[in-house]
């Protein structure tokens, strides 16, 4: 059958895939052992690379799910302005920073009644973007406050109850307590914060400090003290929070520029980093070391395979198939094989998963611990293997072009 000049484009195409078809059709055995030693590659990469990126990206929820991972606190006291704090919000990587005054003025009181009370609370300053209260319907404003779900237990409180926050103070030997009325705005989970503790609004907490510092305080109903409007603010620290976990590094070098000691959880951090290092270093060797053993097993049976049938196409070039339609026909064949074999090998690694997943979700040693890979994932397979494809053809071409038309004539 000859390639006639009349012949458009697309019909040439037609006749080569339906010969190739055809072909692989007819030596199905071996079309089938070549699509099998490619399958046996394609599906356990994929179940090895889905789950190093289900390890890993458990690893990392994890880590950006419990916002404390990603707070940077300082250590020594200091004397800042409102400048400075502003200064920190504008650092790279920071996403929230709030100032906050001395560690005894941290401190409060929280009454109920009699029976339910709270002795020395920690009171954090919060306001709008504080990671830890992401998941309140509002911040504290005023007066209101967000307990901790500890503090809030043990004060026998829900959201909408008022409680009573104290606050004492030795002012020219007289003991003296200021107190105030606040209402419970939410309450957070013990997974968010685990310490009795209460958000408060930084207003209340500088509030609290200007009373301790012996200021009259009309707010906790306190006349006596200094008189003083222009009472210059200053924060002892501040509360801050990188935006993401690959952001902390930096803004801990920032902040140790300044001479500012921190703590932070960048040693747990940099070990999910370092893991998916050594797992994606893991991976490459073995997938290189496979594709390159896939690479040459299918070129072999393809070289072999065209061996096999010299005259067949000796043939082909006698009815007049020149070497692009050699080319394209050789092309379609390994194409056509390695499409079905990654469709395989893709429903091979679905049912792995989600044996895997099943196992794993019943362990206690590596729960919530998953085989998956995205889309975009599946693509980037399918083109490597595609391009494994590429230069199988590429080999097998080049022995089919050895062939000569004349190899039919002595052979018949």
């Amino acid at each position: 059958m000859s390639l006639k000049p009349s012949q458009t484009g697309l019909s040439r195409l037609k006749l080569i895939l339906n010969l190739a078809i055809q072909d692989l059709w007819h030596d199905r055995q071996v079309s089938l052992c070549i699509a099998a030693a490619l399958v046996a590659v394609i599906a356990p990469l994929l179940l090895l690379f889905g789950l190093k990126y289900g390890v890993v990206s458990q690893l990392q929820r994890e880590l950006l799910d419990d916002p404390r991972n990603l707070e940077i606190r300082m250590l020594t006291s200091g004397s800042f302005d409102e400048a400075w704090i502003d200064q920190v919000r504008d650092l790279p990587g920071v996403s929230f920073a709030i100032g906050q005054t001395r560690s005894l003025n941290t401190q409060a009181d929280l009454l109920k009644d009699r029976q339910h009370f709270l002795e020395g609370a920690e009171l954090i300053p919060s306001a709008e973007g504080d990671p830890l209260l992401a998941s309140q319907a509002h911040y504290p404003k005023g007066t209101e406050v967000v307990l901790s779900e500890s503090a809030a237990r043990r004060l026998n409180v829900a959201v909408g109850e008022r409680l009573t926050l104290a606050v004492s103070r030795r002012l020219e030997n007289q003991q003296e307590r200021g107190r105030v009325e606040v209402e419970v705005s939410g309450v957070l989970d013990a997974a968010r914060f685990p310490r009795p503790a209460a958000f408060v609004n930084l207003s209340l907490l500088i509030e609290l400090e200007r009373f301790r510092d012996g200021l009259a305080s009309p707010l906790l109903g306190v006349g006596s003290g200094v008189q003083h409007a222009d009472y210059p603010l200053r924060y002892a620290r501040a509360r801050i929070f990188a935006d993401k976990g690959d952001a902390v590094a930096g803004v801990v070098k920032q902040l140790e520029a300044q001479r500012i000691e921190t703590a932070s959880r960048l040693a747990e951090i940099e070990n999910v980093q370092t893991i998916n290092r050594v797992l994606g270093l893991i991976f490459s060797v073995i997938a290189i070391t496979a594709l390159v053993g896939c690479l040459a097993s299918m070129a072999g049976a393809f070289m072999a395979n065209i061996d096999r049938k010299r005259r067949e196409y000796a043939v082909l070039r006698l009815l007049g198939f020149q070497r692009p339609a050699i080319a394209t026909y050789v092309g379609l064949q390994v194409g056509l094989l390695t499409l079905i074999a990654f469709v395989v090998g893709l429903g091979l690694f679905v049912i792995a998963s989600i044996a895997f997943n099943h196992l794993l979700a019943t362990s206690h040693l590596a729960a919530g611990v998953v085989s998956h890979i995205t889309i975009t994932h599946a693509l980037a397979a399918l083109v490597l293997t595609l391009g494994v494809a590429l230069l199988v053809a590429v080999i097998g071409v080049v022995r089919a072009f050895g062939i000569q038309p004349a190899e039919s004539l002595r052979e018949a």
